[in-house]
């Protein structure tokens, strides 16, 4: 009893601050005291909407992958070391989170940009014609964003390489197994729940980035939160504007659902 007069503070304010917004757009996109599903059915019906949904899935698993791929490498190399240096490694895997991401992006505009550092670097090398389009395409959006999801998957990683007992690996060693057998045939395998946990978190992210795709991207790389901004602020539109928030919300529901389930239904405090 105790602890439930404790957490009703705090359900309460999550209730005032989530729930209460949350209950005022789904009333929109039903029409409010009209009632009405053709707000719904207008997403369903249109092409464009397709559309910006399949941008939204390609970039957010393009994005997860690239992340996956730089970030077990790091993962990986912190596990191995002593508490101590880890401890002071992991300073540099937070740092993105040190910075607005609205900053970062900007920044991203000043190295990928035609005259950034990287096109000057190119240039320097290859001669004028060295120079490659980092920015307003989706190349730019995938950089950004995994340099933005990269400690979430970093560190959700590396609790499962953590959690792994040094004697399973000990073990694969007398047994006659080299370093790259056991990392395929005992590392990896174990470190499985941790990286699909990684990868279905940073697509969940992944679905609701406004600012990087929206500063980093070009026409033809809207995102589902880019079109929420413009039926809000160009078309007016709040009723179809809510009816694509309640649907990403229920997307991101049934992921984060499927993350609990993967990692043991740790969120909603199951055993």
């Amino acid at each position: 009893m105790p602890v439930l007069a404790m957490a009703l503070p705090a359900a309460v304010f999550m209730a005032a601050i989530f729930l209460v917004p949350f209950a005022l757009v789904v009333w929109t996109s039903v029409g409010g005291t009209q009632f009405t599903g053709e707000h719904f059915a207008e997403l369903v019906s249109r092409p464009l909407y397709y559309r910006v949904l399949q941008n939204t899935l390609e970039i957010s698993v393009t994005s997860t992958l690239a992340t996956l791929v730089l970030a077990f490498p790091i993962a990986y190399h912190l596990a191995k070391q002593p508490p101590r240096r880890r401890a002071f490694l992991m300073i540099f895997v937070l740092l993105p989170f040190w910075t607005s991401i609205l900053v970062k992006s900007f920044a991203f505009t000043v190295l990928l940009g035609e005259n950034g550092l990287i096109n000057s670097a190119l240039k320097a090398m290859f001669g004028p014609g060295g120079g490659i389009k980092l920015l307003f395409n989706r190349p730019g959006v995938v950089i950004g964003m995994a340099h933005y999801l990269m400690p979430f998957m970093v560190f959700t990683i590396l609790t499962s390489l953590l959690a792994q007992s040094p004697d399973l690996r000990r073990a694969a060693e007398i047994m006659g197994a080299g370093r790259l057998r056991v990392f395929w045939s005992v590392t990896l395998p174990l470190a499985m729940p941790g990286i699909l946990a990684g990868c279905i978190m940073c697509v969940i992210l992944s679905f609701g980035m406004f600012i990087t795709p929206a500063l980093l991207g070009g026409r033809t790389d809207l995102m589902i939160s880019n079109l929420v901004e413009f039926h809000v602020r160009e078309t007016l539109n709040w009723n179809v504007a809510a009816a694509i928030s309640v649907a990403l919300v229920v997307v991101t529901g049934g992921m984060t659902m499927l993350l609990a389930r993967l990692r043991g239904d740790q969120l909603f405090g199951g055993e």
